[in-house]
This record gives structure tokens, C-alpha cells and sequence, in this order.
């Protein structure tokens, strides 16, 4: 889990226009709420938030904003992100303050790892049914993604979520038995009965002409 500082400032106006000026001076609108306080209404640095995105990426960092000029600090996790269509520019910011000590619900990533044994040597084809699950637990446990080996898996077997390798102080919030890869035959996934029903409607039509013309011959005679 990524764990970062951003010096932010209290935005005294706000608006459409006071927003537009930020942007113009490098700055990111933003917003803090949750915690059972009210909204703050902050803004930070447009090239620093840009920068902690791409190494963070962003997805449940625990982010300590700290308030420019006070001893003032509060951990939050980044909660929505709002860019320009065009641009892709940062145009605003939320934040929801965390506690360190009470548990967050989050979904994470899953990953697959390796090559499955059915897809090199049974013709099997990977499906990767499940990409994320929500967990609980405290915010600086949260696991950056997790990580499952599916290199032994046959045709006709699968991955639940009950086998995915969770920290002990993390806990699982979906049902265990929900999928989240499995190994099909290509069969399962119809392409046999496609291909014998495209034989069979060719083979039908190449037999249409041989009718039509007996059918005529008989009329004539």
C-alpha cells in the first residue's frame, strides 16, 4: 500500500470561475469529506498529484494531506477523479478522510500469474471471469493487488475467490465460491457445434441446385 504527503490550501472561493483560475495557475480543485465532519474545500498542485498518480496510481493510496503553513493533517484515500474529455487534465479532486485505526471496505485488483498447464498442452482456453474483489480491513493493509498462480490449472477447473492468497488481517467480502478464473475446453465455448452447423447449411446448399433441376426435369417430362 502506498502511503504519501500532498501540501494542500484551503480554496477561500469557489465557483466556475475561481475554479478556472486554478487550473490556469497550475492548481487542482479538490474536495476532503467524510469522517463525520464537513467538506473542506482544498486545492494542490496540478504537476505534483499528476506525478503521485503515476507511481501510486492512485487506486487505495492512503494520501496524508497536510495544510500549507499549519501543523494540520489528515489521511484520506482518493475517491473520484474528474478529467478533461478532450485533454485528459486533471479538473477535480475528491478525498474522503480515513482513520488508521477503523477499517475501509475497497475493492483490489486480482492478477494472473503464469501460463495455465491446460492452455499449452490441452487446448484450452483462459477465462478470466472475476478482475477485482472487495476486501475490509485497515487502510495502510491494503494489499496493492493479488497476485494468483493458475500455471497448474487443467481443462474443467477454476480459481474461487477462497483461494486467492489473502493477508490474515484482511478479510474477504464476496462469497467464496464466485470465480475468478477458469479453464474451458473450446468446445464449451460452442465453436464444434458452429462448425458443424456451417457444414451442414453448406452442405445443404450444394444439394439445393441437384433438386431444383430434377424437379424441372420431371415437370418437363
Amino acid at each position: 500500500m502506498s502511503h504519501v504527503n500532498i501540501e494542500v490550501e484551503k480554496r477561500e472561493t469557489r465557483g466556475k470561475n475561481a475554479n478556472r483560475q486554478l487550473r490556469a495557475a497550475g492548481r487542482v480543485p479538490a474536495v476532503v469529506y467524510g469522517g463525520a465532519r464537513e467538506p473542506v474545500a482544498i486545492h494542490l498542485g496540478k504537476r505534483q498529484i499528476e506525478e503521485l498518480l503515476k507511481t501510486t496510481g492512485g487506486e487505495n493510496a492512503v494520501f496524508l494531506l497536510k495544510l500549507a503553513g499549519t501543523e494540520q493533517s489528515r489521511h484520506t484515500m482518493l475517491r473520484e477523479i474528474q478529467q478533461d474529455a478532450i485533454t485528459g487534465g486533471l479538473i477535480h479532486v475528491d478525498f474522503q478522510r480515513v482513520s488508521l485505526d477503523e477499517t475501509v471496505r475497497v475493492a483490489v485488483s486480482i492478477e494472473l500469474q503464469g501460463e495455465a498447464f491446460g492452455v499449452k498442452n490441452e487446448s484450452g482456453l483462459l477465462d478470466f471471469v472475476t478482475r477485482e474483489v472487495e476486501v475490509e480491513c485497515l487502510p495502510d493493509k491494503i494489499p496493492s493487488r493479488l497476485v494468483v498462480d493458475v500455471s497448474e490449472l487443467h481443462v474443467g477447473q477454476h480459481v474461487e475467490a477462497r483461494q486467492l492468497p489473502l493477508p490474515p488481517e484482511v478479510k474477504l467480502l464476496v462469497e467464496p465460491e464466485r470465480v475468478i478464473a477458469s479453464l474451458v475446453a473450446r468446445r464449451g465455448l460452442g465453436l464444434d457445434e458452429e462448425a458443424a452447423e456451417g457444414e451442414a447449411l453448406l452442405e445443404q446448399i450444394a444439394a439445393e441446385p441437384e433438386v431444383i433441376k430434377r424437379g424441372k426435369a420431371e415437370d418437363e417430362g
